[in-house]
């Protein structure tokens, strides 16, 4: 019996080479897909909205030195994966530069999922380290704390003594369990 040209290994590896090649496309070449900084702004503005509807998020935002919100980050991948975002970084509720985020990973993985991710910098000192950085990566540069939703659905605001601290958010809410290691943060022009 004659083997078919496309076993599934071969498929597969043509699929993860197709995701990869269009999460390069995403990242490198990201001028051509990058959002107005109007449309930004926009996002961004709904996203805080959204977060103060949760319970403990002004006590975050009154503490936080800035914050940098991520409207929109896509993710998607066939055993490697990848994901890329656009958002503002925010002090004293203006925005004072626009920021990109991606990620790539491997291992099992299939399909796609969209998320916000808000930072909040707690303290000057680690503000001022990721305003100077050209490529800010968590993990490496620093570490973030994922804060999680407390019972009663409120911010378990006694994790907030660290100095970046992480809220990640889904079409259905807060989610937890989800890290941010690996990925890398950096400056764009708007």
């Amino acid at each position: 019996m004659k083997r078919s040209y496309y076993s599934g290994s071969k498929v597969l590896f043509a699929a993860a080479f197709l995701v990869l090649a269009a999460m390069y496309g995403i990242c490198v070449v990201q001028p051509s897909f990058a959002a107005s900084a109007a449309n930004i702004e926009k996002d961004v503005d709904i996203t805080i909205k959204d977060f103060e509807a949760i319970a403990g998020s002004g006590e975050v935002l009154k503490k936080a030195k800035g914050i940098l919100v991520f409207p929109s980050v896509l993710k998607a991948g066939i055993g490697i994966g990848g994901e890329y975002g656009e958002g503002a970084l925010r002090i004293g509720g203006k925005t004072v530069d626009y920021y990109n985020t991606a990620a790539a990973s491997i291992g099992f993985q299939l399909g796609g999922q969209k998320k916000t991710i808000i930072l909040a910098f707690m303290e000057d000192g680690a503000l001022k380290t990721f305003q100077e950085s050209t490529g800010w990566k968590v993990g490496v540069d620093a570490s973030v704390a994922v804060i999680a939703v407390g019972a009663g659905g409120a911010i378990d605001t006694a994790n907030l003594n660290k100095p970046i601290v992480a809220f990640i958010f889904d079409q259905k809410g807060l989610m937890y369990n989800i890290t941010l290691e690996g990925a890398k943060m950096s400056k764009i022009k708007k």
